[in-house]
């Protein structure tokens, strides 16, 4: 039986109705796999905001890249670990998001990783409403791989 919406929605159709779909999961970049599955709990790897295998921003959150257009990438990161989720286990077992930590490639000063990370946990919010809200950390880092600005991993209650 697939978890459901408030509304008896699957998740699937919630990311419809949001205009929303899951792209292929990532490759990953180095030796490990997008997400694995231990009993009733699925961690993603951390996932940077690809799009169609192109990272569209990259450098430093406050000198290169804008707080804003960072949020933007956490978004997008948030819905390729999802996508690995689904991969692994299908988004519609999802019972609930238990955990999000995000990685902020910061410049010197920028203190502002939690309204960064906001983009991961506002979509979660918007998809699993009740089942989308999680603890989390928001974490500031000398760099990420590829440059990139942002890294969103994910843990999920599954059935």
């Amino acid at each position: 039986m697939a978890a459901e919406d408030s509304a008896g929605r699957t998740w699937t159709a919630r990311l419809a109705e949001l205009g929303l779909s899951l792209p292929p999961v990532a490759a990953p970049v180095a030796a490990y796999v997008p997400a694995v599955r231990t009993g009733d709990h699925v961690y993603t790897s951390g996932q940077l905001p690809f799009v169609d295998g192109t990272l569209g921003l990259v450098g430093k959150v406050g000198a290169d890249v804008s707080a804003e257009a960072a949020k933007s990438a956490a978004r997008i990161a948030a819905l390729n670990a999802l996508a690995a989720l689904d991969g692994l286990v299908g988004i519609d077992n999802l019972v609930r998001i238990v955990k999000v930590v995000g990685f902020v490639a910061s410049a010197e000063g920028f203190t502002g990783q939690p309204g960064v990370i906001n983009g991961a946990s506002e979509l979660l919010g918007e998809v699993f409403g009740e089942a989308g809200v999680h603890a989390r950390s928001a974490v500031g880092v000398a760099e990420l791989p590829l440059g990139a600005p942002v890294e969103v991993e994910i843990i999920a209650e599954v059935r």
